[in-house]
């Protein structure tokens, strides 16, 4: 197995490894080495980066059917989780992901989302039929999950979006919960609506899907959250570039969230509404100006962990340095897939 080296002004390795005239030293699909240029071991191959380089981006969000997997991979995202989706269509779409003859990110799914009847998105334009899976009771939301893991899901997602419709009961939220757990798979949700957040507090859902819009979460409610879950941002689904009340409410109950020690990943929701693909500058710039995380905050919400040997060889490279100013991360002239080259600027 041929060595590849990637040369660059800068590689950032994650939180606190800015090291300028670094290399990545890349080995199939894994990093064998990243660090400064003196020590790294030998490569067949070299390539010059002339530009910022680091971990490629991880969307924690989207709606895959809904967008072009091809744009979001050149655009510097190489893995997306998508949250709500038919099950027939999606978790063959995540096994061919793996494949190296696939143009398009990895993608871990959760297949459809779990709701009450006719709840939400049973009924939504956007959602194609069998999107979200109606509950009849304790004893299927257990069989839903059951079902899901064995089509391959990577998380569960229920949905608690009380303004869309009938949502499950709390002893479904339990079982699927519990059943989850004891297979070894998270559960994230989708809540809207008043005292929603603290159902899914209460019941030990490990993540919300989006920063909480729709309420001010009562402080109590966001201390316990903090210390059990992670919040998807979306920030930018609540405005679309403008400034409304509930992106405002979406940024303060993430500032409290964070300020009580509770971690925050970037998601887009690509797929509703005009989210870009690949790397959405303005969800990143929102994380930084409203939400108050420092630029390395950011590329570390960004991206699903830092370059060490071993970890998956899915590389970004930009012009300018995005830790001097986010803006540089539209700015993309190299894009690495477990260890391929799918993107290269003349």
């Amino acid at each position: 197995m041929s060595a590849v080296a990637f040369r660059a002004s800068v590689v950032w390795c994650g939180p606190g490894r800015r090291v300028p005239d670094g290399v990545v030293v890349v080995e199939g699909a894994r990093v064998a080495y990243a660090g400064a240029r003196r020590g790294a071991p030998p490569a067949a191959e070299e390539l010059e980066v002339d530009g910022f380089l680091m971990p490629a981006v991880a969307d924690r969000h989207v709606h895959i059917g809904l967008a072009d997997p091809g744009a979001v991979l050149l655009g510097g995202v190489t893995a997306v989780r998508d949250l709500a989706w038919p099950p027939d269509e999606i978790f063959p779409l995540a096994d061919a992901s793996e494949l190296a003859t696939f143009r398009g990110p990895l993608i871990r799914a959760a297949g459809p989302m779990l709701t009450g009847p006719g709840g939400y998105p049973t009924k939504e334009r956007w959602a194609p039929p069998g999107t979200g899976r109606e509950l009849a009771g304790p004893e299927d939301a257990a069989r839903a999950v059951r079902e899901l893991q064995r089509r391959g899901a990577a998380q569960i997602k229920v949905s608690l979006n009380a303004v869309g419709g009938p949502t499950p009961t709390d002893a479904e939220l339990a079982a699927i919960v519990a059943t989850a757990h004891g297979l070894g798979l998270p559960v994230t949700a989708h809540c809207e609506g008043e005292g929603q957040v603290a159902r899914a507090v209460g019941a030990g859902v490990d993540e919300l899907a989006h920063a909480p819009w729709s309420e001010r979460v009562p402080d109590d409610v966001v201390e316990a959250a903090a210390r059990t879950q992670r919040w998807v941002s979306t920030l930018d689904i609540h405005s679309y570039g403008e400034v409304t009340p509930q992106l405002r409410a979406a940024c303060e109950n993430v500032v409290r969230f964070r300020a009580a020690g509770g971690p925050v990943v970037y998601g887009t929701d690509l797929g509703n509404g005009p989210i870009p693909p690949g790397i959405h500058v303005r969800e990143a710039l929102l994380l930084q100006e409203a939400v108050r995380m420092s630029r390395e905050g950011v590329l570390e919400a960004m991206t699903p962990g830092p370059l060490v040997p071993g970890a998956p060889a899915d590389l970004v490279a930009f012009r300018a340095d995005p830790l001097e100013d986010l803006r540089a991360l539209a700015g993309v002239v190299l894009v690495v897939r477990a260890g391929r080259v799918v993107r290269r600027a003349g």
